[in-house]
């Protein structure tokens, strides 16, 4: 048939594809915007349009952006090198800024941060797991105590025990009777950053300047009751919707359970290879009696 009508094959397979218009484009651009807390750059952004078959250039969604107003809350910069003398306190740094880690709950890094509700300030106590970045605890309240802290511990799902190492800064209010109890019963070892180093502790200092930008700087809370509700909300955003860059663009919630399918998967693998190793061993015990009998 190609060859009658004089056209090439390429052409006759060819199977046309609807192309998305400018509207629908940017219909798509500004609800994944909005429905993210407006913290979303053209990078992340991108990386949304293409789970809804969007194929879309960093170029033309930062021009729709532009065009309809739409600033990502997002900033880039967040620390300051500091120059301190070595702390030389018995509790040594065991993280030693290892913040790539392989196994859930090894290492748990936390710190506080400030809020105003209502003309008042409160404080935000987070736990941040370093495998997947995931807030696993957290709570709000009026005083910068260890009461803050244990409100934190008591949020997180699951046995304690499964924490190795909690990381901080030397704030006293890390350092109390109350803290090492807790810790001591949970046999959770102690780490804690050099003196004046915020850098030891910087997925937690990141944490806050992300949560300060995307969350707190957002909001007017009215009440102490309006902040815990919109932080438990926010949190819940933060773990299973907001895709992370150092997760290769994965919501913590979702590199969590690629990690439990992997080790699934391997261990199931070592599970068939050691069953056809039984299987063989059997085989050549069998083999092996038929020669003696012979």
């Amino acid at each position: 048939m190609c060859y009658v009508l004089q056209i090439a094959r390429s052409t006759f397979y060819y199977e046309a594809k609807e192309q998305a218009t400018e509207d629908d484009v940017t219909e798509a651009v500004v609800d994944i915007f909005h429905k993210n807390r407006k913290a979303y750059g053209t990078r992340k952004i991108k990386i949304k349009l293409h789970e809804r078959r969007f194929v879309v250039s960093r170029r033309r969604i930062g021009r729709i952006m532009k065009e309809h107003g739409l600033v990502s809350t997002y900033t880039v910069a967040q620390y300051r090198p500091y120059k301190t003398a070595c702390n030389e306190a018995a509790t040594a740094n065991i993280l030693n800024r290892e913040f790539d880690q392989t196994e859930t709950r090894r290492f748990v890094v936390s710190d506080l941060t400030y809020v105003k509700v209502q003309h008042q300030w409160h404080y935000i106590c987070v736990l941040v797991d370093l495998f997947n970045r995931e807030i696993i605890g957290h709570s709000a309240g009026p005083n910068k105590d260890a009461a803050l802290i244990s409100r934190a511990f008591a949020t997180v799902q699951g046995d304690l025990h499964q924490i190795q190492w909690f990381h901080t800064d030397r704030g006293s209010e890390f350092k109390n009777e109350k803290m090492d109890e807790l810790l001591e019963t949970f046999e959770i070892g102690r780490s804690l950053s050099m003196k004046g180093c915020p850098y030891d502790n910087a997925v937690a200092e990141a944490t806050y300047k992300v949560m300060k930008t995307e969350f707190v700087n957002q909001m007017e809370f009215q009440s102490f009751d309006h902040l815990e509700v919109e932080l438990y909300d926010y949190v819940n955003w933060l773990n299973n919707y907001r895709i992370h860059g150092t997760l290769g663009y994965m919501t913590p919630a979702q590199y969590r359970q690629e990690a439990l399918k992997k080790l699934s998967d391997l261990l199931l693998t070592i599970q068939i290879l050691g069953g056809l190793d039984i299987a063989v061993g059997n085989a050549l015990a069998e083999i092996q009696a038929q020669e003696e009998k012979e």
